[in-house]
């Protein structure tokens, strides 16, 4: 059984940075697939970014490139998310994702088995 625990969300304003943390257990982070979606009120969960298990590749959502990285530290077992030069439209409720399968797409929120619980992102403009 995989457990993710995400936080750092909070309040920030436009072209401001926050990092947010995600603590697994149960699986080493390099292992598995893991990834951050997020969900703005009134909208479906989307993708953000994901590294790969194993040598860790890295995606992201065309809206983040370039402002977000994605990263990992196995010997706190944590992934992380940089936000830098945020946005009011970046504002939603982001949550750390794992999955333990192999194959199928890292884009999509069904193919994730283990969700943390959500952190609030809101940026102001």
């Amino acid at each position: 059984q995989v457990r993710v625990v995400d936080s750092g969300g909070g309040f920030v304003q436009a072209g401001g940075s926050l990092r947010l943390s995600c603590a697994a257990s149960g699986r080493t982070v390099s292992s598995a697939t893991m990834a951050w979606f997020r969900q703005a009120p009134g909208k479906d969960r989307e993708f953000v970014a994901a590294i790969r298990y194993g040598a860790g590749s890295t995606y992201y959502a065309d809206s983040v490139k370039g402002r977000f990285t994605i990263s990992r530290d196995i010997a706190n077992n944590s992934m992380y998310l940089q936000m830098n030069s945020l946005k009011p439209e970046d504002t939603a409720v982001y949550y750390c994702a794992a999955r333990t399968r192999i194959g199928g797409s890292y884009y999509s929120q069904y193919e994730y088995n283990y969700w943390g619980q959500g952190t609030q992102v809101t940026v102001s403009s």
